[in-house]
């Protein structure tokens, strides 16, 4: 592997890396609301709803810093 494409799939990881932690994070926060709300009596349908978006943008964020990983492993 060249050495701009290395340096390309290394800063492409590090920001796929960053994406994941943020997303991790922003879904704790987001399964803290949602029982927050509950416990408060309101309706959390839709919170629910944008939870399981959320948790699939986090499922491509990580197949996406895994094909990285994996691209970086077999130079």
């Amino acid at each position: 592997m060249d050495s701009t494409k290395h340096r390309l799939l290394t800063q492409g990881l590090a920001e796929a890396e960053r994406h994941v932690t943020e997303g991790e994070r922003l879904l704790e926060q987001q399964r803290n609301n949602i029982e927050e709300r509950r416990r408060d009596g309101h309706d959390v349908r839709l919170s629910i709803e944008l939870l399981s978006h959320m948790e699939e943008a986090q499922r491509m964020h990580i197949a996406g810093r895994d094909r990285l990983r994996n691209e970086l492993a077999g130079e």
